[in-house]
């Protein structure tokens, strides 16, 4: 699965191209939390998400935790069709 990762500035920029799943986590895991403090931000862009699911939310929610330990502001630039129904799921199920 590709990831993208540059640094311009300020910004991390990471991109997540292919699944986010209990497949990748622990690979994503990897890349993504050494860039906590690399950059005073974060940006994560979904848009390329192809599948995700509870094991992909449960490292978003890792991530905007480390994020706030960090001190990096984490914003996410875009979410693929996947990404925002596994959000929507979640939405409909805290009811």
């Amino acid at each position: 699965m590709p990831i993208t990762c540059e640094t311009l500035d300020d910004t991390a920029r990471v991109g997540i191209d292919g699944e986010l799943t209990i497949y990748t986590v622990a690979e994503l895991a990897s890349v993504l939390l050494p860039q906590m403090g690399v950059a005073p931000r974060l940006e994560l862009d979904l848009s390329q998400v192809t599948e995700m699911d509870g094991a992909g939310l449960q490292l978003l929610a890792v991530i905007q935790r480390e994020a706030g330990i960090a001190g990096t502001a984490l914003s996410v630039t875009g979410q693929s069709q996947a990404v925002t129904q596994a959000l929507e799921l979640c939405r409909n199920a805290a009811l």
